[in-house]
């Protein structure tokens, strides 16, 4: 039983220590699809400090997500997220 239990144990490690499969290539349609609220127009603001941002130049319905900041869960690709870091800098843009 003891044998059997080990065994169990070894396989369930050697199981989580493979490799995820490669992801396929992206084409240029998957990157339009991915970037839908248009954050390649505005890769120019990561690094920069949030409290500089010019809100007029941002489309409508663009959110500027802080640390700890609620925001609603409802999916809208069409939707520019600015994800600002705990040093106030902007992190990264996505698209929900």
């Amino acid at each position: 039983m003891i044998r059997a239990a080990l065994a169990a144990l070894v396989l369930s490690v050697a199981a989580c220590a493979q490799t995820p499969p490669a992801s396929p290539p992206q084409t240029a349609e998957d990157a339009t699809a991915q970037d839908a609220c248009g954050a390649a127009r505005f890769a120019s603001l990561v690094g920069s400090p949030a409290a500089q941002i010019d809100r007029a130049t941002l489309p409508a319905r663009t959110r500027i997500i802080t640390p700890d900041m609620m925001v609603t869960q409802d999916f809208s690709p069409e939707r520019l997220n600015i994800i600002v870091g705990t040093d106030g800098r902007v992190g990264s843009l996505r698209c929900f």
